[in-house]
């Protein structure tokens, strides 16, 4: 692990097996530095476990990053369970996740991510405290991709504003890769502002819903980032900006709700050299990490969430901003400002 190329000074990092339920998990600690190591938890299917681990660990470290950026008490941490789980083992799998989390005492918070439901985490805190996304009753909670689609949406409104000369997302073309909880809601935030939609997702249900909903236009999965489009959106996995991607877009911009969009540093310079203003994934998508903390904090009202949330408006523009002024790509910038927000709160 130590030598992967993926591993960046983690904290922590757990390997848990549950031989009665079949749980086999890995559980991710980037930092603690800002307080205790939030972020949530992901069932997918991998190719192999190396492929979980490199998962958790990146994963781990954008979530150090984002809720550094967010201002957040919170480190860094993510779970990713390999699926996939039969649907008679599951209640017993979260079960078991509960436990492996509560056995950490508190230094990591868990919620919902891709493959994981409200219900789930529902389980995960009949076993352990340290949960959260599990209601909204009395203030924000619960299912955190609205809110995070609510922070993607004003990141593109900060991009339009300060990048495409554009007051408004009114009359855009955006094409959004991945129509899941936070793509979904995505769709609705652009549509009820005016904006023309391109979807894509491997769930034709999901494509015919959107479509039908918001007359949006279709395309394929593989070709939709490479739409003719003012920005496109990333809301499926990561790693979909490879260097033989960024060559191909014909957008202005990408605003996008997936984490790790990048494959590589190389791939956000070509981004920045072509001068597609692209983003960084971790600043614009922390709408649900902004909800999940506030929840677990009972600092949950409705409207100092959406509040906080819509900060993410003035943190882009300060990226972008910064971006040109030193002439380096978004992301290198982004990544240097949580570094350094975690480094003062490490001293």
């Amino acid at each position: 692990m130590f030598d992967n190329v993926s591993y960046d000074g983690h904290e922590q990092v757990l390997h848990v097996q549950d031989t009665h339920s079949g749980l086999r998990a890995i559980v991710a600690l980037h930092s603690t530095s800002l307080g205790p190591a939030g972020g949530g938890c992901r069932l997918w299917s991998y190719k192999d476990p190396r492929a979980a681990l490199v998962d958790a660990l990146r994963l781990s470290r954008g979530m150090s990053y984002k809720n550094a950026l967010a201002g957040l008490k919170m480190g860094g941490g993510k779970a990713v369970v390999l699926g996939p789980v039969p649907a008679d083992a599951r209640l017993a799998v979260f079960e078991a996740l509960g436990d492996a989390v509560d056995r950490l005492g508190g230094r990591y918070v868990t919620a919902e991510d891709v493959g994981v439901t409200v219900g789930d985490m529902k389980v995960v805190a009949s076993r352990t405290k340290y949960v959260s996304g599990l209601s909204g009753e009395g203030g924000a909670g619960g299912d955190p991709s609205p809110y995070t689609a609510k922070g993607v949406r004003m990141a593109m409104e900060a991009v339009a504003l300060h990048r495409l000369d554009a007051p408004a997302l009114e009359g855009l073309r955006i094409a959004v890769q991945g129509l899941g909880g936070v793509g979904g809601n995505l769709c609705r935030e652009l549509a009820e502002r005016g904006a023309s939609l391109i979807v894509a997702d491997v769930d034709t249900e999901r494509v015919e819903r959107i479509c039908d909903e918001y007359h949006a236009e279709r395309t394929d999965v593989e070709t939709v980032l490479l739409s003719d489009a003012d920005i496109v959106a990333p809301c499926a996995l990561g790693g979909v900006l490879s260097e033989d991607v960024v060559p191909k877009l014909r957008a202005r911009a990408v605003v996008g709700g997936a984490n790790n969009q990048l494959l590589s540093s190389a791939a956000g310079r070509m981004l920045f050299d072509r001068q597609i203003t692209y983003a960084p994934d971790y600043l614009v998508n922390a709408g649900g990490i902004i909800m999940v903390a506030a929840e677990y904090f009972g600092t949950n009202s409705e409207e100092r969430v959406h509040a906080d949330i819509e900060r993410i408006f003035d943190r882009t523009v300060e990226v972008l901003t910064r971006s040109r002024q030193y002439g380096l790509p978004a992301d290198v910038v982004a990544d240097q400002m949580a570094a350094d927000a975690i480094a003062r709160a490490r001293t």
